[in-house]
């Protein structure tokens, strides 16, 4: 059964500092729980994916939710994310380089 998402957007973009991190709320955070990984903008979501594997600790259903909440963002942004499943993100599969933009 699918996971349904948490995210919503946010009206704040951009480098956060402590405070404004601080104020979103949960439903910006790709681990709402954590409160970790604030997906704010494109580059959030890049960096949460490159991080995922890091956020501990988190049960697989916290990662279900994690995953479907950086999909929605990633979708909201019109950022193209290749991975299908929070298991396939590795070292490898997550690359320095930019990832694609789809137009919207």
């Amino acid at each position: 059964m699918p996971i349904e998402p948490t995210w919503m957007p946010h009206g704040l973009r951009g480098e956060l500092n402590c405070e404004e991190r601080d104020q979103l709320p949960v439903s910006v955070f790709a681990f709402p729980k954590q409160r970790k990984e604030a997906l704010t903008d494109a580059s959030h979501i890049k960096n949460a994916l490159a991080r995922f594997n890091q956020v501990g600790p988190a049960t697989d259903e916290e990662r279900d939710l994690a995953f479907a909440n950086i999909k929605k963002a990633a979708k909201h942004f019109s950022v193209r994310i290749s991975q299908t499943d929070w298991r396939n993100i590795d070292k490898k599969s997550v690359t320095k380089k930019p990832l694609p933009v789809e137009a919207p």
